[in-house]
Parts: C-alpha cells; sequence; structure tokens
C-alpha cells in the first residue's frame, strides 16, 4: 500500500493544507469507508448519493486516520488531525492515484473488455507471480473509484500490477487508462453489455479502445482479433509512439492463437498454443477461457518467464469466484456462473456445459441485464439459440428472462419452466442431483442468482451431516 509522508501527498496534489505539527508523519494506505480505516490510513470522504463521508470524519480520526482530505466547501475541518484542502474529493482520489502510480518502478497492465476481464486478469496473475512480486485487482473494483483504490494499494516492492477496467458510458475507459497508464493493454472483446447507455456495439467498440489513451510510448497493445467491430474502433485511434500491436484469436489469422482440439474434462482444459511448444493445462472450465489466456502467455513470455514456470501458473490458477465456478454436488456438478450475464457469456457457458459427458444438463438462466432497447430481441435469440446445445432443461427467473424460455420453447426444447419466486426454482433444481447432472446457474449480477447456488450448497453440506 501507499507509504509516504504527508508533505509528499501534499506535494503530489498540489493542495493546500491546514499546518500540522507533524506534517513528515507517514500515511499507509488509503481508505473511503470510515469504519475499515486503521492506523496510519489517509481518509478520503466521498460524496454519495445517500450519504456524505465528511460526516464520518471523527469516526475516520477514532480509528486511527493518519490525515484527512477535505472538500474546501465544507465547512468544519477537524482540527486534531493533518487536512489536506482539496476542491473535489473524487478527483483528487484520481490525481493523487495517477501522481503515486507514477512514482512506482514496475510493469502495470491494463485490462477492459465486455467479457473475461477478470478471467484474464486472474489468469495472468498466476502466471506472473511465479516470478515477480504481483497485485492485481481485487474481486471487482474496476470502476472510477476502485481502479484509484487498487493503484494507491500498491506498495513499492510490487514489480507488476494487473488492473481491470470496467465501464458504463464513453469516456470512463479514457480517464481510468490515463490514470492507470498501462505499460501492456489488453482488450478481451466487445459484447452487448451496456447497450443500454451506449446504444450500438460499435459505440461499445469504441469506448473500449479508449485504453489505448493512457497506453505509455513503446507500450504493447493486444486485442482479440476476430470482431471486425473491434478492429475498426482501434483503427480510428491514434496509437501512441512505437506501440508493438498483437491480435489473439483461434487459428493462425491471429498473431497469438490456438490450435487443434480443446479438451475439457472434470477436471479443467488442455490446449496447444503457438506460444508454447508444450500442451498446456488450465484448472479452469470453458473453451473460452483459452481466449482469456493468450494474452497472459504472451506477457509472461515477454517478461522473461520460462515455458515451465508458465505451464506451472496454468495448472494452479486462483480465479474470482461465481465465474465457472464448478462445484460437485450429489449425484453432479453445478456449475455456479452467477456474476454477470450477456448473450456471448451465456453461449460460452452453454458450450461448457455441453462438453461434460452426463445424462442430463439443465441451465438456469435469470435477466441480462442493461441490454437497452433490445432487450427482448437478446433475450428471446438467445433462447433460441439454446436449441443448438444437447440441453434436457430450461429454467428461467425475471422480467426478461421468460423471452429465453419462449425463445427456448420454439427452438425445440421440450422442458422449458419459468419461475416467478427464486424459492420454488431452487426447491426444483435441488431434486435434479438426485441424479447424474450437470446444472448451470447464470444471471446478471443484480439478479443475485449466487443465493440459489448457496441454497444448493447449503442443502448438500446439510446432507451430508444428517448422513
Amino acid at each position: 500500500m501507499m507509504l509516504r509522508s504527508i508533505e509528499a501527498i501534499i506535494q503530489m496534489l498540489d493542495a493546500d493544507y491546514i499546518e500540522y505539527k507533524d506534517m513528515s508523519r507517514k500515511v499507509s494506505g488509503v481508505c473511503i469507508d470510515s469504519r475499515k480505516c486503521t492506523t496510519g490510513n489517509l481518509y478520503i470522504p466521498i460524496i454519495g448519493e445517500r450519504f456524505d463521508g465528511h460526516d464520518f470524519a471523527a469516526q475516520a480520526i477514532e480509528q486511527g486516520a493518519a490525515a484527512i482530505l477535505w472538500q474546501k466547501d465544507h465547512p468544519n475541518p477537524p482540527q486534531n488531525t493533518a487536512v489536506i484542502l482539496v476542491d473535489d474529493t473524487r478527483e483528487a482520489l484520481s490525481r493523487l492515484a495517477a501522481k503515486y502510480r507514477e512514482s512506482l518502478d514496475l510493469v502495470v497492465i491494463g485490462i477492459t473488455g465486455s467479457n473475461g476481464k477478470t478471467s484474464t486478469k486472474d489468469i495472468m496473475g498466476s502466471l506472473l507471480k511465479r516470478k515477480y512480486v504481483t497485485q492485481k485487482t481485487y474481486g471487482n473494483m474496476n470502476n472510477e473509484i476502485g481502479v484509484p483504490l487498487t493503484l494507491l494499494g500498491l506498495s513499492d516492492a510490487t514489480q507488476v500490477a494487473i488492473i481491470e477496467m470496467g465501464m458504463e458510458n464513453l469516456h470512463e475507459i479514457d480517464a481510468l487508462s490515463r490514470m492507470v497508464q498501462p505499460d501492456i493493454a489488453v482488450i478481451t472483446n466487445v459484447g452487448e453489455a451496456h447497450l443500454e447507455n451506449l446504444g450500438s456495439i460499435e459505440n461499445i467498440a469504441k469506448a473500449k479502445a479508449e485504453i489505448v489513451h493512457g497506453l505509455k510510448p513503446r507500450g504493447v497493445l493486444l486485442y482479440y482479433g476476430e470482431q471486425a467491430v473491434l478492429k475498426k474502433a482501434l483503427w480510428n485511434e491514434e496509437l501512441p509512439m512505437g506501440v508493438c500491436v498483437k491480435s489473439f484469436g483461434h487459428g493462425e489469422r491471429s498473431d497469438l492463437f490456438s490450435y487443434g482440439k480443446i479438451v475439457q474434462d472434470a477436471k479443467g482444459i488442455s490446449f496447444s498454443s503457438n506460444l508454447l511448444r508444450e500442451k498446456a493445462f488450465m484448472n479452469v472450465y470453458g473453451k473460452h477461457q483459452v481466449m482469456n489466456a493468450l494474452p497472459g502467455i504472451y506477457v509472461a513470455r515477454a517478461l522473461g518467464m520460462s515455458e515451465e514456470e508458465i505451464l506451472e501458473g496454468l495448472r494452479d490458477i486462483e480465479y474470482t469466484s461465481m465465474r465457472n465456478d464448478l462445484v460437485s454436488l450429489r449425484n453432479g456438478y453445478l456449475l455456479d456462473d452467477s456474476y454477470k450475464s450477456n448473450r456471448q457469456s451465456v453461449l460460452a457457458a452453454l458450450d461448457t456445459v455441453s462438453e461434460f459427458d452426463l445424462p442430463r444438463r439443465v441451465v438456469v438462466l435469470a435477466d441480462m441485464l442493461d441490454m437497452g432497447d433490445q432487450a427482448v430481441k437478446i433475450h428471446y435469440e438467445t433462447g433460441k439459440a439454446i436449441g443448438s446445445y444437447p440441453v434436457d432443461r430450461v429454467c428461467t427467473y425475471g422480467e426478461m428472462a421468460r423471452f429465453i424460455a419462449q425463445g427456448a420453447i420454439n427452438a425445440g426444447i421440450k422442458e422449458v419452466t419459468h419461475y416467478e419466486s427464486k424459492e420454488e426454482l431452487q426447491k426444483d433444481i435441488e431434486n435434479e442431483f438426485d441424479s447424474p447432472c450437470i446444472v448451470l446457474v447464470k444471471g446478471s449480477r443484480g439478479m443475485k442468482m449466487d443465493s440459489i447456488v448457496s441454497y444448493l450448497k447449503e442443502q448438500e453440506r446439510g446432507s451430508v451431516e444428517h448422513e
């Protein structure tokens, strides 16, 4: 975490301040939640829609905060700690993060994309930590608050930082990339997430391409080369001087590619790539994960890692929960992919389910949020697409998901049920595990489908304890 003196922070922000008796005191780490402040933290009060962090400054000081940023238009700054005066605390958080990043001697990798950001980050992190002191975005802290907090959480000893960047509108990746200043930028793909805000897939591609705005000269840009809309968006960007551009995909049309058959079983997936002499194995599920692995393998190679180190890292990936988590339950498997959902990620999950050689395959799908005016069409077409997969039963939950159900019925799926309550749905799904099966649970985060996963796990634990 950031370890700098109060004086240094004032200089980084070029800020006014209220004189304090020990301005040379070291600040260790940043906190925006007064309840979580620890001794030595810099407390940054954020103004939200329903709260104002300035109201909790006293609590932050009691918790041990060494200094506080204070927005100038707020009266009565505290008198018993160092106070750094700024025009806007959110803007100051971003500016401090950018300045701190500039002070660090490390390689920074920035990742964006509609799907696969977190998996790409997790795979890359598992590889690079074999050789380097590596830090990565925790969980889903990839927005205008999470990214600066991630940067300020880096230590002087960090050698490689992997920063995930998300967006909902144009210009957001631009601001994050200029803050992060990546040495290496990765765009995993472009999908339909955030259509409601951006209106078209072209605008989504344009928004993702903004990552090059902060890319350092002579840096590296890695992008999914099989989407014409993404290629076009990048062609319209003026890249920094000397940037090395590499595409990744399936087959030799891309610079980094996988080839041959990808084999999946209950342990993970095996694949071949032009980046490795030997076949690789990853302890994750879904053939699409190979595309998420290629940028990481390339970066590991570029940073001097051996093939042995890379293969070892791929075999032991630590990945964020609720994304293709495979759980063994009684006579079958539960595939928990409940963190996010859009048409592309649903189809990828269906590919994964199809690979399991089990007599019964069940998919549980909830609403895909942020689809805008095309929501009904996208949900219906997703349901229709299920007919191309060896799926025995489709269960849906949510207002829009009923159109998935209708599409599945029209595609010829025999067992389709739409549920009005999660309680009824989860009890029915529990019965599926009486016989060998695989059950996929997927939905946008706002649908909270992880509650169904938790229920099924709890019932499993109860059953085992009863025995």
